[in-house]
């Protein structure tokens, strides 16, 4: 299946997740909530690479909107190559996107999602302008 991301995307950063048992469901393959965690995973992985580790007494990022499309079933056991890209940089957020491939399966998208993130200062929970070290990064 292919997958439309934006044309100008910027690959940022991958990663493996293994896939658990207890992330099936009764079905016998991966629950869909567990898409939106490998998501949030991955987001938070990329965002300790930059340094920006969550500090609610600073800024920092939140997710004001999230989806995911699911194309072929993950099942255990294996592991989810997760690819995430970021578009869109505006003046306090920007898009993050995210394909799922099995790690034995490389090149065939599972599932692929998103999400609109927005930088904040979380005490006065306000949105703030990107910093510009993360603005170099997503752009």
């Amino acid at each position: 299946m292919r997958i439309e991301l934006p044309q100008h995307k910027k690959l940022v950063y991958s990663m493996s997740i293994p896939i658990r048992w207890g992330d099936m469901d009764a079905m016998g393959h991966v629950n869909n909530a567990s898409y939106f965690r490998y998501l949030e995973t991955a987001r938070i992985d990329w965002m300790h690479s930059l340094g920006g580790q969550p500090d609610p007494g600073s800024e920092g990022v939140v997710v004001v909107n999230a989806f995911c499309n699911f194309y072929k079933q993950l099942e255990y056991p294996g592991e989810v190559l997760m690819k995430m890209y970021t578009s869109d940089p505006g003046s306090s957020s920007f898009e993050s996107w995210a394909t799922m491939e099995r790690a034995d399966d490389p090149g065939v998208i599972y599932a692929a999602g998103g999400a609109t993130t927005v930088w904040v200062d979380y005490r006065a929970q306000k949105s703030r302008p990107l910093p510009d070290w993360l603005r170099a990064v997503v752009s």
